[in-house]
């Protein structure tokens, strides 16, 4: 059995605070870092530093804040030239931090980090929070133009009561994992089928399975996180990646193939429980009480068909749900699927499972939560 850790393990964030009100946030930032593996110290400005106590930062951080620059010069030591962090992520950064970085101007102890951290080509990642009119202003709007292009990562704010407030902590730390991952998936496309699909008995009532879409989530959040380009095909929602909506499995079908068609894709992955059967539908509502007979109509298998496309992605991943997955994987490889992850019934809606991955040349098992399988399936992959 082989366990996978968190991107984030060992890694050295410097977290720069600014003075926006959302630096409150950062306490509960720091402690979701560290869960995650990291090792985090915090830079404060002086307007930072009259929001939240430095005190409580460095409770969250577990070290020293830093809240001014001195002779030991920290900005080069943590940030410099072979400098011992990994990452510099400011959360929250205000209009006025973010357009000082874009002019090349380092006058808080902030921006002294940052000039040094992009002069040493140290990944960077920026979460702005202000009020909305500032974020639209030309000058702002410019400044984060142009810290784009230099490679800086922004995670956008969330768009609410006239505030540009700062993004959810779960995906500024996704952000963070990307940034210090070395993006093996850089540059290439994965598309996920993830989850159950509902097909409609009559106006009121739904065909599903106990699918909870967590694994298809975890294998889309993954390949994110390692640099991909990634659409997820379902009924929920992923942070970070591009989401496609289908309820039924004709909507999942239509979905899978109009991407695959719309350009090349390096990894498909087939985790969703897709409809092997559709009833045929009632019109208005079944009355209750009465016995009912369902005529179940055979839904056609996405996998074979994209299989067999002319637009057959690079890698393709199938999932086997049975008692017999072994036997059946086999079955799914010898179609053409370059992977087959088996599992038994009792993982299906669970936090947790036992997966076994059965490659054309390899055979392993892997067990824990589902971002470890995930984690695990990506490893094997690559």
């Amino acid at each position: 059995m082989r366990r996978t850790s968190s991107i984030l393990e060992g890694k050295e964030i410097i977290l720069g605070i600014t003075g926006s009100v959302a630096a409150v946030e950062d306490v509960r930032l720091a402690h979701a870092l560290r869960r995650r593996g990291a090792r985090v110290r915090a830079v404060m400005t002086a307007a930072a530093c009259g929001i939240v106590h430095p005190d409580a930062i460095t409770y969250a951080t577990g070290a020293e804040t830093i809240t001014r620059c001195t002779g030991l010069v920290e900005h080069v030591t943590y940030c410099g030239d072979g400098g011992s962090a990994d990452l510099l992520l400011i959360a929250p950064a205000t209009a006025n931090t973010l357009c000082k970085i874009a002019h090349g101007i380092d006058d808080t102890p902030v921006t002294t980090f940052a000039t040094t951290a992009l002069g040493s080509g140290m990944p960077v990642v920026i979460v702005p929070a202000m009020h909305e009119s500032m974020y639209r202003h030309p000058g702002v709007v410019r400044c984060l133009a142009l810290l784009k292009e230099w490679g800086i990562t922004i995670v956008e704010p969330r768009i609410e009561e006239g505030k540009a407030k700062i993004a959810d902590i779960g995906e500024i730390v996704i952000e963070a994992e990307r940034a210090v991952s070395g993006r093996p998936l850089e540059g290439r496309r994965v598309l996920v089928t993830s989850g159950p699909c509902r097909e409609e008995v009559d106006d009121v009532r739904v065909l599903t399975t106990r699918s909870s879409g967590r694994m298809g989530e975890e294998l889309s959040l993954q390949a994110y996180r390692l640099g991909a380009d990634v659409s997820v095909v379902h009924s929920g929602r992923v942070p970070c990646v591009r989401n496609v909506h289908a309820e039924t499995a004709a909507e999942m079908r239509e979905a899978v193939h109009r991407i695959c068609r719309d350009g090349q894709i390096d990894y498909y992955i087939s985790a969703a429980a897709i409809s092997d059967f559709v009833p045929r539908r009632h019109e208005g509502k079944i009355r209750s009480g009465e016995e009912v007979i369902l005529e179940l109509v055979p839904q056609p298998k996405i996998l074979r068909e994209v299989l067999e496309a002319a637009y057959r992605p690079g890698c393709v991943v199938a999932f086997k749900l049975g008692w017999d997955a072994e036997t059946a994987a086999r079955d799914l490889l010898d179609q053409g699927a370059d992977m087959v992850a088996a599992n038994t019934p009792d993982t299906l809606g669970a936090p947790s499972g036992r997966y076994l991955l059965i490659g054309r040349d390899e055979r392993r098992e892997i067990e824990g939560t589902k971002d470890t399988i995930a984690a695990g399936i990506w490893d094997a992959l690559l």
